[in-house]
């Protein structure tokens, strides 16, 4: 990953006293990736942000973006977008003078400027609002502007704070949507939130931190198999059930088969590759299959049992 990565974090730490906020994490993000930064409150999530974006200095460890350090060099800062937790706006401006603002920060101008301001109006869906007092949005609509804001003036990197926090189901989907459209313009973004099932929507790979370490790392699916966890394939069916789960237990995968009066329930690893198999398996009994339903472990499960139950603060 590092030898196209946009993102690297190597070997992270920064201390504060003699606590430890974050030890030694390391992770990287290539272009067109949604990398999601998951953990307990106190894990070190805002600590790795803030470091990643230059916003205060590691101990130890390098963040490299494009693969040029961060530190104090503003060219390399400027491929960073940063939406923070809360609004970053002025609420007795409107929507266009704050990011008419923010692009002149960029050293955005004239032409250049205004189109820049009209595209994120566009995709923020806020162009009918756009002379309207920040003041008078929705919480919905101040978090979407908050997230144009930090595409003004077209990051490389966009680093997303809880940016779903207190929205109405609308503008949390509107705000997921764009989400993964990021990734797919080729924008490597750094993504956390205490939701998992955001995580699993929009995030390709994420990263489990919690004590400042990052204690585990991959694909929604390559953490379930790490931790052993598997599928249940739950079959509803009528005919020679005792036939065909003796024919699924021979099926190789497959952990157990258990029978009711008119089901199976199977657990195995994969269990939407396996559907075909299970077909074929009741083609060669006298069974009428009526209904599948696979339930798949979700990143809850791991999250909870990686880093434990109890509340933190």
């Amino acid at each position: 990953m590092a030898g196209n990565a946009l993102l690297e974090c190597v070997g992270l730490v920064r201390r504060f006293g003699e606590r430890a906020a974050v030890s030694d994490v390391s992770f990287s993000i290539a272009p067109g990736e949604v990398y999601g930064l998951l953990g307990p409150n106190g894990a070190g999530k805002t600590t790795t942000i803030k470091m990643v974006c230059g916003l205060i200095d590691a101990d130890g460890g390098e963040v490299r973006v494009d693969g040029r350090a961060v530190g104090s060099d503003l060219a390399v800062k400027e491929l960073i977008g940063y939406v923070p937790q809360d609004i970053a706006l002025y609420p007795d401006l409107t929507a266009e003078e704050n990011l008419r603002f923010i692009g002149r920060l960029y050293r955005l101008s004239g032409a250049e400027l205004s189109a820049r301001v009209a595209e994120v109006l566009a995709v923020c869906d806020l162009v009918e609002r756009a002379r309207d007092r920040v003041d008078s949005f929705s919480g919905g609509m101040k978090r979407r502007l908050n997230i144009g804001a930090g595409l003004l003036h077209h990051p490389r990197l966009l680093v997303l704070d809880e940016p779903t926090v207190g929205v109405d189901p609308q503008s949390r989907h509107a705000i997921l949507e764009h989400v993964a459209a990021m990734g797919e313009t080729g924008m490597a973004v750094l993504y956390t939130t205490h939701y998992m099932d955001e995580a699993e929507r929009v995030c390709d790979r994420v990263g489990i931190i919690d004590h400042g370490r990052l204690i585990a790392e991959g694909s929604r699916r390559e953490l379930v198999e790490r931790l052993g966890e598997r599928d249940r394939i739950d079959i509803s069916a009528t005919g020679d059930l005792v036939g065909f789960a003796a024919r699924c237990r021979a099926l190789p995968g497959v952990d157990s088969v258990a029978t009711t009066k008119e089901s199976l329930q199977i657990i195995a690893g994969a269990g939407r590759e396996m559907l075909p198999r299970l077909l074929e398996a009741g083609a060669g009994v006298d069974v009428s299959i009526n209904a599948i339903d696979v339930t798949e472990p979700d990143l809850e499960a791991v999250f909870l049992h990686l880093t434990g139950t109890a509340l933190r603060d």
